[in-house]
């Protein structure tokens, strides 16, 4: 019922995730980011409390891989649970457990994770990989947006999905994009395209405004035009 793809920036040192469920908020529950630490999806039967968990073992100083040991070791019902990580060094891991559903996988390439359960087939993880890895140049939401159009076009789930959500974090202590459709009936992922799209231009304003309000854009709403 998810599919999703977890990323680390080497240009920015940008960490981001992008997810997509038949059901409804899925980022609100599946995708996992720390600025500095990594990136953590949790799905399939999802338990969300291994998301903060993995970002707390590798800020710890874990690798993905050893992070991911971890919670499988003391998670309880962990073949259950499907999850995929990636570390400060761009270092990943997946597993799937026993009891995942459907036709599901998991796929790895540098600095990127892809992970997804009742899916039309695995090859959709591999498209989304490589979909990631043509836009190198590319700034990292694009990236993860047009890997999930990619996993998408490849079949992604065996039935329709009506939800997504992208999150990304840098060098501040807050996301800086947070996105979510939580209920779309027809295309939450071209929903998502075009909320990336609105959001990219106003995202540095919106930290320029957090960190130093004067020197900050100007709002650009109604009677503020010339607000800082």
């Amino acid at each position: 019922m998810t599919f999703s793809i977890a990323a680390r920036c080497p240009r920015t040192g940008e960490f981001g995730i992008a997810v997509s469920s038949s059901s409804p908020a899925v980022a609100a529950r599946c995708a996992y980011a720390r600025a500095g630490v990594g990136a953590v999806a949790t799905q399939n039967i999802t338990d969300p409390t291994l998301g903060p968990k993995g970002l707390d073992l590798m800020a710890g100083g874990l690798s993905a891989e050893q992070a991911l040991a971890s919670l499988r070791a003391a998670a309880p019902h962990i073949e259950y649970r499907q999850l995929a990580l990636v570390d400060r060094h761009g270092g990943t891991a997946a597993a799937s457990g026993a009891h995942t559903l459907g036709t599901h996988g998991t796929a790895e390439g540098p600095g990127v994770v892809a992970a997804g359960n009742l899916l039309h087939a695995t090859e959709v993880l591999a498209a989304m990989v490589d979909a990631f890895a043509a836009l190198v140049e590319r700034p990292l939401g694009e990236r993860l947006v047009r890997a999930m159009q990619a996993g998408l076009a490849a079949g992604g789930e065996a039935g329709p999905v009506h939800s997504a959500g992208l999150l990304i974090v840098r060098d501040v202590a807050w996301p800086v994009a947070d996105l979510r459709v939580d209920w779309h009936e027809t295309d939450p992922i071209g929903a998502l395209s075009d909320l990336w799209a609105m959001w990219l231009p106003q995202m540095d304003a919106y930290v320029t405004r957090a960190l130093n309000p004067s020197s900050a854009p100007s709002y650009g709403v109604p009677g503020d035009a010339d607000a800082t």
